[in-house]
């Protein structure tokens, strides 16, 4: 029996394996797609041939072992989304090594290349002046400026995923009474975030302008098709770049939409509101997720600090100096 191809076992792998069998989230499907979408433009650059010429062979653990360095040193991922694109990696060749026992061999070497550890760094936010200064930063003169400012400031207030962001829809969004978002997160969690009246009016005026059915995107490409993540991660680089002329702070950060994500979180940290309402409002599965927030607020550090006292040194007892010693201390 010939072995299949590699564009078969591949387009296999998305229409049987994710979507009939596992029933993969759209959310699973996207990352693993986005995932192969670089592993092909960089193999077929690697090896001179286009995509659909690729064979299973070509895919040994040296190429996607400097598949992964690339992430990293040429597209300036850090180490966890090169574990993300290392999870599709070893989802598909372990659906190649049941269906195709002859690259068993190969699939075992792949699949032992191991996750990257990584330094657990304190969440990047920003403050209340440098949130107003990047939703400053567009210009309203024109129909991206204005997106971009429903965009930012959606994201700044409601703390939406990069992914769920770019897969609202017109349907999505009540600005009626008690306005709000509707969104599917991980885990295929539908989870409703109220919108602020600040929020809601800028959002209503965005919406009259786009226009389009309940299906389409709230915000659009330039061309009308649904924004990329790497898109989506420009656009907010774009404006901090602009932000960072009034405000300085913003100067050399790198501030990307899950930055913006944790800026929500901080904000309803420091207004007083529960660790587990943050959770629900953000689409976490649990309340300790939040934790890491509370490492990163030195505020609420600061205000312990004010409240801690400095135990006092005792001093030490006094005892009298024996009479013999003082005798001949003072000769």
């Amino acid at each position: 029996m010939t072995p299949s191809t590699f564009p078969a076992l591949l387009q296999r792998f998305f229409t049987d394996r994710l979507r009939a069998q596992l029933g993969a989230s759209p959310h699973t499907v996207a990352s693993y797609r986005d995932t192969f979408r670089l592993l092909l433009a960089f193999a077929a650059q690697r090896l001179g041939r286009p995509p659909s010429r690729i064979r299973l062979e070509d895919l040994d653990v040296s190429l996607l072992a400097s598949f992964l360095d690339h992430v990293e040193q040429k597209r300036g991922n850090g180490a966890t989304t090169r574990n993300v694109r290392l999870a599709a990696l070893r989802a598909f060749f372990r659906h190649v090594a049941f269906t195709e026992p002859a690259y068993a061999h190969q699939c075992q070497r792949i699949l032992a290349i191991p996750t990257k550890r990584h330094q657990r760094r304190l969440v990047e936010f920003l403050t209340e002046d440098e949130a107003k200064a990047l939703l400053a930063a567009p210009d309203l003169k024109t129909w991206l400026g204005r997106r971009d400012r429903a965009l930012l400031l959606l994201a700044v207030h409601t703390g939406l995923r990069n992914s769920e962001i770019r897969s609202l829809r017109l349907r999505d969004v009540q600005l009626g009474t008690g306005p709000h978002v509707r969104c599917t997160g991980k885990g295929r969690k539908m989870r409703c975030t109220p919108l602020h009246r600040d929020v809601a009016a800028p959002l209503q005026a965005w919406l009259s302008e786009r226009g389009g059915g309940p299906d389409d995107h709230v915000f659009p490409s330039s061309r009308g098709t649904t924004l990329s993540a790497d898109a989506l991660q420009r656009l907010v680089a774009r404006h901090v770049r602009t932000a960072s002329g009034a405000c300085t702070a913003l100067v050399g950060r790198r501030i990307t939409p899950h930055t913006l994500r944790h800026t929500t979180a901080m904000s309803l940290l420091h207004g007083g509101v529960d660790r587990t309402v943050i959770a629900l409002w953000l689409g976490h599965e649990s309340a300790e997720t939040t934790q890491i927030y509370i490492h990163a607020d030195m505020r609420l550090k600061e205000r312990a600090l004010a409240h801690a006292t400095t135990p006092a040194t005792p001093s030490p007892r006094f005892k009298p100096t024996d009479r013999l010693l003082a005798f001949l201390d003072a000769l």
